[in-house]
């Protein structure tokens, strides 16, 4: 791809690195392609950040045809800049684009873009433990026409975020409320795509429980109600009786990059892992019995996310509210790849120049 840069001569000042909380501070720059039905993507330039123009009638203002990815870049302790599995974002990315009649973006040309964009911004790369830069790749149609069809002109386009924890808890257990009512996705739907739709879908359900003094959400299926899929943000996980149950990909829940991580990471350890559906009843009864013995998230802006409380009719509680050996293990050597700490004997990381 050919890529122009654009020089911004005003370079902002950086904010604190300890206390960034997630998502509040943008770089300096930003990168921007143009794709139209006539010409595919064109126009390719990595710019300042700031507002763009949007026509009142564009498309995705109407009917919300946007996906977006999220990954994170990292910086060692010698310095160097690593990226994680950025080639399996790109890969979900089209499955996401594909289902909502986007174009695809090549594999090449997103890794290409990211890390151009990310070895500009280096010096905003957070090098303290928890903290990284966040990336933020999206796109959304951009034409002004109103009628239910796919658009003729898409903007893709890449912002970064210095960010610490997602939660501000860090690594400590967090409370879910188990969502028996509302619905987030459906086999069929989007649910597998990273599109805005989807989380906007969760927003009741999620500050229903932050009302409650909840974290997050644990959906359950939409059809029956019955079966665990995912937390609002993350993919979940239960370790009962030391085997690790997990939702399958069944076409309502999103295929995380972590999660596909961690279920490697675990085998590579011997520890069985099983996706099934896997019933609240269920889980609340080996919670009962003891045989739950710890549950966790896993996702790009929160890693491991030990859950402490969960909320179903009665509060359940797991591992006396304490990070287990599991997750805490999971996070030491998922941390230690992604910042170079540990060897990458899965060639996961990809080193920006």
């Amino acid at each position: 791809m050919d890529i122009k840069f654009i020089k911004n001569d005003h370079l902002k000042k950086k904010p604190d690195f300890n206390n960034l909380g997630f998502g509040k501070y943008f770089t300096d720059y930003m990168f921007m392609v143009d794709w139209y039905s006539d010409k595919g993507f064109c126009d390719a330039k990595i710019m300042p950040y700031g507002p763009i123009e949007f026509d009142p009638a564009a498309l995705v203002l109407h009917y919300a045809q946007e996906t977006f990815e999220g990954l994170k870049a990292y910086k060692t302790s010698d310095g160097k800049v690593l990226l994680f599995r950025p080639e399996m974002n790109a890969k979900r990315f089209q499955s996401s684009n594909e289902r909502l009649c986007m174009p695809k973006v090549s594999v090449d040309d997103f890794v290409e873009a990211i890390a151009k964009l990310v070895s500009i911004e280096r010096e905003w790369i957070p090098s303290t433990r928890g903290s990284s830069l966040y990336i933020r790749p999206f796109m959304f149609a951009y034409e002004a026409k109103l009628g239910v069809h796919a658009s003729n002109h898409y903007k893709f386009m890449i912002v970064c975020s210095p960010v610490n924890n997602y939660y501000k808890e860090g690594l400590k257990p967090v409370k879910i409320y188990v969502e028996d009512s509302l619905v987030r996705a459906v086999v069929g739907g989007t649910g597998f795509t990273k599109c805005g739709g989807n989380y906007a879908a969760s927003i009741l359900a999620q500050a229903n429980a932050e009302a409650l003094g909840f974290s997050q959400v644990l959906w359950l299926d939409g059809v029956n109600h019955k079966y665990v899929e995912e937390v609002g943000t993350m993919n979940v996980m239960f370790v009962i009786d030391n085997v690790i149950y997990t939702s399958p990909l069944n076409g309502s829940i999103l295929p995380g990059v972590t999660r596909d991580s961690i279920i490697t990471i675990l085998k590579d350890k011997d520890y069985k892992v099983i996706e099934r559906a896997l019933s609240i009843d269920e889980l609340i009864e080996n919670a009962k019995n003891g045989k739950l013995t710890e549950a966790f998230g896993t996702g790009t802006a929160a890693v491991i996310s030990p859950i402490g409380t969960l909320k179903y009719k009665n509060d359940v509680f797991f591992n006396n509210d304490n990070v287990g050996p599991i997750s805490q293990m999971l996070y030491d050597t998922l941390i230690g790849i992604q910042r170079g700490d540990i060897a990458d004997k899965f060639n996961w990381t990809y080193e920006v120049k």
